[in-house]
């Protein structure tokens, strides 16, 4: 069982930025893929962005492409988003997840607890 537990949310103004960590434990962390959904309040869970195994490969939502960047660090299996250029629409509870095979379409096999992210303009 992997338990997942994320870290860095809070308030920013429209154009700052965060950086979310999402620290892993109980399973093979440098096997899994991982990633981020976000759920806004009244509206469903989304994905935001995906990280394969060994890093080499990414996917974002078109709406953050260009200004959010998912990374991880297998040594302290922990995955991170770093968000920048943060806009009041990018506000969400964001939770870190993770599964067997990264992608737009990303089947998650774990959750984590959430971290709200408010943007404030």
């Amino acid at each position: 069982q992997v338990q997942l537990v994320e870290s860095g949310g809070g308030l920013v103004q429209a154009g700052g930025s965060l950086r979310l960590s999402c620290a892993a434990s109980g399973g093979t962390f440098r096997w899994l893929s991982m990633g981020w959904f976000r759920q806004a309040p009244g509206k469903e869970r989304e994905f935001v962005a995906a990280i394969s195994w060994s890093g080499g490969s990414t996917y974002y939502q078109d709406s953050v492409k260009g200004r959010f960047t998912i990374s991880r660090d297998n040594a302290k299996n922990t995955v991170y988003l770093q968000m920048n250029s943060l806009k009041p629409e990018d506000t969400a509870v964001y939770y870190c997840a993770a599964g067997n095979v990264a992608g737009i379409n990303f089947p998650v096999n774990y959750w984590g607890q959430g971290t709200q992210v408010t943007v404030s303009s």
